[in-house]
């Protein structure tokens, strides 16, 4: 009997369009033998769709597969009456809709924070990627250096602070900053992917504007040091004992730009390749996946995460930058490229994840038999 997998993506973030192209990734190469897969699109206010209407938004090659499926039923309900994703999933919902697990393909706020993880724990569903914790420690920056710190690995120097702090007292704010990290600087909003909101400055009139700008994505600032370097990235996949793939290099052509942004990312622009595996040599392969690895369980991960690395230009010292606990899977993505790089397919990377989903939940629920008891 397939196993049958609700995929769930769009959301509400600013992330929302790489969330549809990570969706069109997985229903393009799982396998259609041992899957099948229902489409449950979360639009950008929030209102989650039936799988004929999600279908619709990845395109017309998959607009026939799905007919009417679920009109009328929970998911229509859900669609007329905006029912919160629980009643879509959970109980006797759950049942009827026939899932065995959910895949969230949800990338930033409301998908990769913890939130959404937090309702697939309370439908008591088994589901591919982070717990609430990893999510929500992973998605915010400020916290996850704490834990990086903690877990004894190296870091570049950084600052935060509230945006009410800068409205307040902003010179204040950008003297502790200069004294702390100094220019130049990279500000971000400590909540956000995809380089969404981040800005590059090199003196005190740019840090403002550039606090301005991160400030309407958070409440919460950081501001790291700019360094040169190289940008190097490590896919994981796993749960208690994870394993990493071979690293992957971003090799930026027009060295002019501070940093890629979204759109270099994600279109295509010709600025940018992906490398794999990164021209590094093997005792420095080998350190990349160690650290990748010890990331990925200072946050206690679980599933899957890409873990970026900066590589010194001055003194070819490696620091781990930020783990993603739910990366791009599509065509332009580094997850499935490392693996790629790795000996492993798309489709395998899906078999992995299932499992690890699978086992996770199973580990879940021996747990919560013994508090039952």
């Amino acid at each position: 009997m397939k196993t049958r997998i609700g995929l769930i993506f769009g959301g509400r973030s600013g992330e929302h369009e790489i969330s549809l192209r990570s969706a069109r990734s997985v229903m393009t190469q799982i396998d259609e033998e041992k899957y099948t897969v229902v489409p449950i699109a979360i639009d950008q206010k929030g209102r989650w769709l039936n799988p004929s209407e999600s279908a619709k938004l990845l395109g017309s090659e998959f607009n026939d597969e799905f007919g009417s499926e679920g009109d009328g039923g929970v998911f229509g309900l859900l669609a007329d009456t905006g029912y919160n994703g629980l009643t879509a999933i959970g109980g006797e919902s759950r049942s009827s809709i026939g899932l065995d697990l959910v895949f969230p393909v949800l990338h930033g706020t409301f998908g990769e924070d913890g939130t959404i993880q937090g309702l697939f724990e309370m439908a008591d569903i088994p589901y591919v990627g982070c717990g609430v914790l990893a999510s929500s420690c992973g998605m915010d920056k400020v916290t996850m250096k704490a834990l990086f710190r903690e877990a004894g690995l190296p870091i570049c120097r950084y600052t935060w602070f509230l945006r009410k702090d800068f409205e307040e007292n902003p010179d204040a704010v950008v003297s502790s900053i200069e004294k702390s990290v100094g220019y130049p600087c990279f500000v971000k909003p400590a909540n956000l992917g995809s380089s969404v909101g981040i800005s590059y400055a090199d003196d005190a009139e740019g840090l403002k504007k550039a606090i301005d700008a991160a400030g309407q994505f958070d409440r919460k600032i950081i501001v790291e040091e700019a360094l040169k370097m190289r940008e190097i990235e490590c896919a994981v996949m796993g749960n208690d004992v994870p394993m990493s793939s071979r690293p992957g290099e971003y090799v930026i052509r027009d060295k002019s730009k501070a940093f890629l942004d979204y759109t270099e990312k994600y279109t295509g622009t010709g600025n940018n390749e992906f490398v794999v595996p990164a021209p590094v040599s093997e005792e420095l392969e080998t350190k990349i996946r160690e650290m990748a690895e010890a990331a990925f369980k200072a946050i206690d991960g679980s599933g899957l995460a890409r873990v970026d690395f900066f590589l010194r230009n001055d003194n070819g010292m490696l620091l781990v930058n930020e783990i993603n606990t739910m990366p791009g899977l599509t065509d332009v993505s580094g997850f499935p490229k490392m693996w790629a790089g790795s000996g492993m397919t798309f489709g395998e990377i899906i078999d992995n994840l299932v499992s690890f989903a699978i086992e996770r939940h199973a580990d879940r629920a021996r747990n919560r038999t013994h508090f039952q008891a």
